[in-house]
């Protein structure tokens, strides 16, 4: 073609008008060739490189759209927002995530409010009813970590380092312990002041059942005390308080660094530190607990962005899920989650 436009501009016989005729034609031949040689070197007909957000299941994250409603958990709020964020960078899809418990969460999953609902425990029989009686029959349940529930104190509390589950269930029920010195009389005469999420939590459930009424079925959680949805609150709270105490998921507690201090745990074995490596090997007992997100075959089925955020997920929980603070599950156990997924795959 280069050789072509040379002939044409070395060809003084041919009048002015015929000469830019010829002249504006080749250069039109030499654009267009290009342009087909660009489209050929991407691969992919558009010019562009082909798409950098496809997976090899062939999912084009860039071309998915329309917006998806997270809500529950706290504790698996930072996680689901981080993935949200992170997937905010190769499609358009809007994510919206919220925390208003982990009974929240599944109360408006059940009236078919939102999508995903994230959960700090497993969705209960009678939960599982409600949803039935919506019509909603098709639950998904994917684990996407691991978390150490965290015992906090204030860090000028030089005089617990460690509680038995005893302990903590003498503090915690209904009619416990005011002051240190009545969980023993070694210890000061100070008030307890305490701090707990809110009855709608997943960690409250957790707590009441593997302390509270696992110690004693007949008894129940205190309803003295600061209790809120929001972790920072009650982080803030024990922070600003020497006599505090409190609980929940330890990537709050990751968060907070000096400014709080964490209680090792004895659950009949001797005293366990809430770490990463004792939360995954289960050496953290009780307290050590899976994490959930749940959404609906229909919406995989139906909306490419559920299943395309899904898969972003599971594909980057490794990454993220370690990144707030919590613990990775095993790789047998996410590809078993990711197996879950993968008939809806396009």
């Amino acid at each position: 073609m280069t050789d072509f436009i040379r002939r044409i501009f070395s060809t003084h016989s041919l009048q002015r008008p015929a000469f830019l005729l010829l002249a504006a034609i080749a250069l039109l031949a030499v654009t267009l060739a290009a342009c087909g040689d660009d489209d050929e070197a991407d691969g992919d007909g558009n010019g562009d490189g082909g798409s950098a957000t496809a997976t090899p299941d062939g999912i084009d994250y860039g071309s998915l759209g329309g917006e998806i409603r997270i809500d529950g958990s706290s504790t698996v709020f930072p996680i689901s927002e981080a993935v949200a964020e992170e997937f905010s960078k190769v499609a358009d899809t809007r994510v919206n995530v919220a925390f208003s418990g982990t009974g929240g969460g599944f109360e408006k999953f059940c009236r078919g409010e939102i999508e995903i609902s994230d959960a700090s425990r497993p969705m209960k029989q009678e939960e599982k009813d409600t949803c039935a009686a919506a019509g909603i029959t098709d639950i998904v349940e994917l684990q996407v970590g691991i978390d150490a529930l965290t015992v906090v104190l204030n860090p000028q509390n030089d005089w617990v380092d460690c509680l038995t589950t005893q302990q903590l269930f003498d503090i915690f029920k209904v009619d416990g312990a005011n002051k240190w010195s009545d969980v023993d009389p070694t210890w000061p005469d100070d008030d307890i002041v305490l701090y707990y999420p809110g009855t709608d939590s997943g960690t409250f459930d957790y707590f009441v059942e593997s302390i509270i009424t696992k110690t004693d079925e007949n008894a129940a959680h205190r309803g003295d005390g600061t209790s809120s949805e929001d972790d920072n609150v009650l982080a803030q709270g024990v922070e600003g308080d020497k006599g505090a105490i409190g609980y929940f998921g330890f990537a709050y507690y990751e968060e907070a660094g000096s400014s709080l201090k964490a209680a090792s745990v004895d659950g009949g074995d001797g005293c366990v530190e809430p770490t990463f490596d004792n939360a995954l090997s289960g050496d953290y007992a009780p307290l050590s607990r899976p994490l959930f997100i749940y959404t609906r075959e229909q919406f995989l089925t139906e909306k490419p962005e559920v299943v395309g955020f899904l898969k972003f997920y599971l594909d980057n929980a490794e990454s993220l899920v370690a990144e707030v603070g919590y613990i990775n599950i095993p790789e047998d156990l996410l590809a078993d989650q990711q197996a879950k997924i993968e008939p809806f795959l396009p």
